[in-house]
């Protein structure tokens, strides 16, 4: 089956870093689409960044410039870098998976916590 396990998230001052993995497994991680998602305190849930097989790269406006995505296909892990961290970005961030040719991510991680103090 196929498991995402998230890691990396904590507490950290505003303007500070931190850097999530995702590692995957049961899933042929080299030609799925990977991506991180958040939600916030009562918020709805919201997709921050993704990258294509092919490494193609998206990112939501609010952290464009900001956070970086990135994938090491030998390892079946995923990071997202976040630098220049706000008190907006605390959320619980959700690592996903979307197979070759499927329309949704339908594989999720369990979800790691952020929480930027200011």
């Amino acid at each position: 089956q196929v498991q995402l396990v998230e890691s990396g998230g904590g507490l950290v001052q505003a303007g500070g870093s931190l850097r999530l993995s995702c590692a995957a497994s049961g899933v042929t991680f080299s030609s799925a689409a990977m991506a991180w998602f958040r939600q916030g305190p009562g918020k709805e849930r919201e997709l921050v960044a993704a990258i294509s097989s092919g490494g193609s790269t998206y990112y939501a406006d609010s952290v464009k410039g900001r956070f970086t995505i990135s994938r090491d296909n030998a390892k079946n892990t995923v990071y997202l870098q976040m630098n220049s961290l706000k008190p907006e970005d605390t959320a619980v961030y959700y690592c996903a998976a979307r197979r070759l040719g499927a329309a949704k991510y339908s594989y999720w991680g369990q979800g790691t916590q952020v929480t930027v103090s200011s």
